[in-house]
């Protein structure tokens, strides 16, 4: 018997159910890597400097991770499909407005309520799904979701390529609008209301002391490029988001119904999946962005080459979730997981090798090895995450989770992108070229070569494209290590702790 109450306005359609949430989580990368791709125009049409432009991206991711915690809090509260439809009905609102922004300041704005619209319809519609299945069924469904982010992320770029050369880099959003417009249409029709019997509502003070935790690490990191890391504001910046973190920590400690309960931390299992959940961040999410601005503003390529190529590391996610959720009938996730993501650490060490300029195959060799390893534990961390806890807790769950996903992918970006633009500065400095080092760093790292030249007068592409291909390599060489080292971590702490659980979790689905 479920142990939330159901409120039944209609007959409910599981798999109808299913695609809807689909259509809107496949929305959410493809807004995501779409953007990366059109990211050049969009600086050039908006006249944005280096963080207005970082700013594109992180708006987006910001909101959207700080938000998903208590966006699930507020689906157990409020009821599932009702976030779920408001946040996807407000998703393609706030797309359809991006496309007539008219300046790069309102485009961040609204890059940040697109990411508070994303996390709304995730959360609930996660929540909901929860709902909808149970035991091997779960498990499968959300194979089939994470698939979808797979679809999203795929089609994301080579799709966004064509558009921008056709239509203009606005038109992307177009396509976000009409997957989530559908998504809402569908969750409309397909979706029942369920809500949690013991939720007291959302955790005002620690939603309020994540988000701004999470702002003030992200702009402090943002503005290290330009300043230095003994800047004095970037300290500040810093220090502030630790008070913050410790201060949020306090709170949630004391509530009665925390956002994030503390206390599962103390089970290894709950933080195996956590640890899982943040490492597509480090080894497959950041190259998202990072590539599509080398193919495109650093190597030349046309949009629709640089998104063609792109599919050679999304493309694994089509299909290989949904094949590693079939392979838990015999093999544990933990070890499914782990070598997923040594097979990711060995393809960023074969990318590292690959200099600027370099063939095509070349590259899509070891981008499609790093597609292949992680898409291994992408189609099953969803599903982990979700039986770490009691059913009726599962917006909570999936809040969490995603959470550690999507705000650790945020950050991630801003420190990854911290990382190239010093990178980048130093191999200048050590050539003894003359010129802005810093400057030129900083415009390298988001594709901007042109006014990298500007910044070093006399310098020819030639030699920025080499610093830059140098800088590139030891960037990929530290993420295949930080990948590896969570590769071994996952191991030992998901263990055969989990296999009893997925064995369980299997059998009453068969018996249901």
């Amino acid at each position: 018997m479920r142990s939330s109450p159901i409120t039944r306005a209609h007959q409910a359609h599981p798999p109808l159910a299913l695609l809807s949430v689909c259509l809107a989580a496949a929305a959410m990368p493809l807004t995501f890597t779409g953007t990366a791709v059109a990211l050049p125009s969009i600086g050039q049409a908006l006249s944005a400097g280096p963080v207005a432009m970082a700013w594109v991206t992180n708006a987006f991711m910001l909101t959207f991770g700080s938000a998903l915690m208590a966006s699930g809090a507020l689906a157990d509260s409020l009821g599932r499909r009702r976030v779920f439809l408001f946040g996807a009905g407000s998703f393609a609102l706030v797309s359809l407005a991006l496309t007539a922004a008219p300046n790069i300041v309102l485009f961040d704005l609204l890059r940040g309520c697109q990411g508070l619209a994303a996390a709304a319809a995730y959360a609930g519609g996660a929540a909901a799904l929860a709902q909808e299945f149970d035991g091997a069924a779960r498990m499968r469904a959300f194979s089939v979701l994470g698939t979808s982010f797979g679809v999203g992320l795929s089609l994301g770029p080579v799709a966004s390529g064509l558009m921008i050369e056709h239509l203009g880099w606005r038109s992307i959003f177009l396509a976000v609008v009409a997957f989530t417009t559908l998504a809402f249409l569908i969750g409309l029709v397909a979706l029942k209301e369920s809500r949690d019997p013991a939720a007291r509502g959302l955790d005002w003070a620690g939603a309020l002391g994540f988000t701004t935790t999470l702002g003030l690490f992200t702009y402090g990191m943002l503005l290290v490029p330009a300043r230095g890391w003994s800047d004095g504001l970037v300290l500040g910046l810093l220090a502030a988001a630790a008070l913050c973190l410790i201060l949020f920590i306090r709170i949630e400690q004391t509530v009665a119904r925390p956002m994030l309960d503390l206390s599962l931390f103390r089970y290894r299992r709950f933080v195996g999946v956590q640890l899982l959940a943040a490492a597509p961040a480090y080894g497959f999410v950041v190259l998202l962005i990072l590539l599509p601005l080398r193919f495109l503003g650093i190597e030349g390529m046309s949009a629709t080459a640089g998104g063609g190529l792109m599919i050679a590391l999304s493309a694994p996610l089509l299909v290989l979730p949904m094949v590693a959720g079939w392979l838990t009938r015999w093999l544990r996730p933990a070890a499914l997981c782990g070598t997923g993501l040594l097979m990711t650490a060995g393809g960023l060490v074969w990318l590292s090798a690959v200099p600027v300029g370099a063939p095509a195959l070349a590259l899509a060799l070891p981008m499609l090895l790093i597609g292949t390893g992680m898409s291994m534990p992408w189609g099953l961390m969803d599903g982990l995450a979700v039986s770490v806890v009691p059913r009726e807790r599962a917006g909570m769950a999936t809040g969490i989770f995603s959470t550690v996903r999507v705000a650790g992918e945020g950050v991630a970006l801003a420190i990854v992108g911290a990382i190239l633009s010093l990178l980048i500065a130093g191999r200048i400095e050590a050539s003894g070229l003359a010129g802005e080092a810093q400057l030129a760093g900083q415009s390298l790292a988001i594709g901007d070569l042109s006014s990298a030249l500007a910044a070093m007068p006399g310098i020819d592409s030639a030699q920025l494209q080499l610093l830059y291909g140098q800088a590139f390599s030891w960037l990929l060489l530290l993420l295949s290590g930080i990948t590896a080292l969570i590769a071994l971590v996952v191991f030992v702490s998901l263990g055969r702790e989990e296999t009893t659980l997925q064995r369980k979790t299997c059998e009453a689905g068969s018996t249901s």
